[in-house]
């Protein structure tokens, strides 16, 4: 298995996988092909791949301001839990963004999402109870 920089040419497979799992919230101009390429622009260093035999098998996506990352849509096929490669897929960021001099991550994941709470718990990420997480959708049609 290797953990490989994501590029635009990985998008219809890493789509099919982010689909394919729930509690992966999917959104129609964000999450499209189209937002997926501005966003590894942007970021062109810090969202990966985990490959196996030419299929890939797990994804995260990060990116950052200069000041704090934020992680989105870590994923890995259903038939390849257990095996460490979120944690790898999660240590490749982690090398990015030092590379990067960024200190500090974050994330959001859904309450009800117990797999990916409990992968973020189980590798030392700490659940923030002082906040309140707000949300403005500036555009209609991102669904």
């Amino acid at each position: 298995m290797k953990i490989l920089e994501m590029t635009i040419d990985n998008y219809d497979e890493v789509f099919m996988l982010w689909t394919s799992i729930k509690g992966v919230g999917i959104r129609s101009i964000d999450d499209s092909k189209e937002g997926i390429s501005k966003f590894l622009k942007k970021n062109p260093t810090t969202n990966f791949t985990a490959v196996e035999n030419n299929k890939i098998i797990g994804s995260i996506l990060c990116g950052h301001d200069g000041r704090r990352a934020y992680i989105y849509h870590t994923a890995v096929d259903k038939n390849y839990r257990g095996k460490g490669i979120g944690k790898q897929l999660v240590s490749a960021v982690i090398e990015a963004l030092k590379q990067e001099r960024i200190n500090k991550a974050a994330l959001v994941v859904f309450s009800y999402n117990e797999i990916g709470n409990g992968f973020w718990n189980s590798i030392g990420w700490e659940k923030r109870e002082d906040l309140d997480y707000y949300n403005l959708s500036l555009n209609c049609n991102n669904l």
